[in-house]
């Protein structure tokens, strides 16, 4: 009995709601199981596969009947990581059985990155890769954007009721979460009303260019998420003028906090330009525009307008938003434009967006807490507080940004020094390390290794898989789980 005072966690009502979650994938898997009987392709049967095996799954997990159905903040926790790792399990049964004739490791990574919006993939080129699968690497990155459990909470209602709450600042991103409604169900039907609606806008939009549909929905769907994923080797460099204007918009759109864009749209325009971290957001893309343009100026790589407008902002806005979709040439732009990117990177975007990195929220806290430090030499006995949005913010949550940051930079460090034991170069570890907890998913052309995480020893693809998710969930979701004191009641 001791024992088990100590160790008791809820596992029948979470192994339930994991069943629903499945259910839910399979539901998604039809949608590149169409697209592989629209082509006339074989792979069709890849995806009634494992289809199937996640749908019995499911089913068997949603048969349980739980004593109580009671979910406290250990078992959100619990869930939450268990539902990344578990989706992504099942999620790569595609890519084993098509004839892309991944194994487990490079399965595994290519979902994991999917779901996490990373971008990040070991195929060494997409010609005749089909277009179910093409698909399906799309669609896992859309659905990672606001995340699985998210969806759920929209559309499970009993979660609003056993742990919605829990669930809900688990999984999404930022310092403070706030809720547009009430109940945690409604908040997550208007995050995802915005999402969807920007979605479908995109894609719209994408339609009228050059693009089929097929790249247009493939396109929409891997560029609002965030994440990257291309339907072919080219990625979005060889289109058209317009369409990179419309990736770009839409690419900044991902980085904003869907919140915000939901008050903006219901309240009006101007909450959005009184927003202090919307503003630190245009203008850290603003500044880095500018280093890129006097970088391209400076080595003498302009040739044309495109060198000075579209293609330093798409390759800002990109990094920022941990899109990770690069310019084909930009491995020529010299040592400063690597820096500009690590930057980036680091930095991220907006929290409750579908970006990564360490998120812009926190930087402006952090540099507000500097200031005041300062002023505080010169001025020992001042009373100073952090002010976002014309409001004090405690010292608490200063204290959790600080201590978030400093383990972000911890946890890259780890990551670079494992990767380094598993052979990799020193410069290339670190750099792979910062990209997969950033979910931003470069490749390593840049630095050395040859754009291609085909290359990447197996052990070191489980260890960016790994920093992959602890950098979706913002580390402690995941972290606590590898504390004795989170097993004990």
């Amino acid at each position: 009995m001791a024992f088990k005072s100590r160790l008791y966690i809820n596992f029948p009502m979470l192994l339930r709601v994991i069943g629903w979650l499945l259910m839910i994938e399979a539901g998604f898997m039809l949608v590149p199981l169409i697209v592989g009987l629209l082509y006339g392709e074989n792979e069709t049967l890849a995806f009634i596969i494992s289809l199937g095996v996640t749908a019995v799954s499911g089913g068997i997990m949603m048969s349980l009947r739980p004593k109580s159905r009671e979910m406290g903040k250990r078992e959100a926790i619990l869930l939450t990581g268990m539902t990344w790792v578990i989706l992504s399990l099942f999620g790569m049964l595609p890519f084993l059985l098509s004839k892309t004739h991944l194994n487990v490791t490079d399965a595994f990574f290519e979902t994991m990155s999917g779901f996490t919006t990373t971008g990040a993939s070991v195929l060494d080129s997409l010609v005749g890769v089909p277009k179910s699968v093409l698909f399906w690497r799309c669609v896992i990155q859309w659905i990672g954007g606001l995340g699985i459990i998210l969806f759920t909470l929209a559309v499970v209602p009993m979660l609003n009721y056993q742990g919605g709450m829990q669930l809900f600042n688990a999984e999404v991103t930022g310092i403070t979460h706030d809720k547009l409604r009430p109940r945690v169900s409604y908040t997550a039907k208007g995050l995802w009303l915005v999402y969807i609606c920007l979605t479908v806008l995109l894609i719209v939009l994408l339609a009228f260019s050059e693009m089929d549909i097929f790249d247009a929905v493939c396109y929409g769907l891997s560029t609002m998420s965030t994440g990257g994923f291309a339907t072919s080797d080219m990625s979005i460099g060889g289109n058209s003028l317009y369409v990179k204007i419309v990736v770009v918009v839409f690419m900044f759109l991902g980085g904003v906090n869907f919140t915000l864009i939901y008050r903006s749209v219901t309240v009006g325009g101007m909450h959005l330009w009184k927003n202090t971290v919307f503003k630190s957001y245009v203008c850290l893309i603003v500044a880095c525009y500018f280093l890129l343009c006097l970088n391209l100026t400076v080595r003498g790589l302009v040739r044309s307008v495109a060198d000075l407008t579209i293609d330093p902002l798409f390759q800002v806005v990109s990094i920022v938003s941990s899109t990770g979709l690069t310019e084909p040439d930009f491995p020529d732009w010299g040592p400063l434009a690597v820096v500009v990117l690590v930057v980036m990177m680091f930095v991220g975007a907006s929290a409750g967006s579908t970006s990564g990195g360490a998120k812009i929220d926190r930087i402006v806290i952090l540099f507000k807490f500097l200031k005041n430090e300062f002023y505080k030499m010169m001025n020992p006995n001042a009373v100073t507080t952090v002010c976002i949005n014309g409001k004090g913010t405690s010292y608490v949550l200063v204290q959790k940004v600080l201590a978030f940051l400093f383990m972000y930079v911890v946890v890259v460090m780890a990551g670079g020094v494992m990767l380094t034991l598993f052979g990799m170069p020193l410069v290339d570890s670190f750099f792979c390390a910062l990209s997969a907890v950033s979910n931003t998913g470069l490749g390593t052309e840049i630095t050395g290794l040859s754009g291609n995480y085909s290359l990447v020893p197996a052990g070191a693809k489980w260890v960016l898989a790994f920093c992959m998710l602890v950098g979706r969930l913002e580390l402690y979701t995941i972290l606590l789980l590898f504390s004795p004191s989170f097993w004990r009641k």
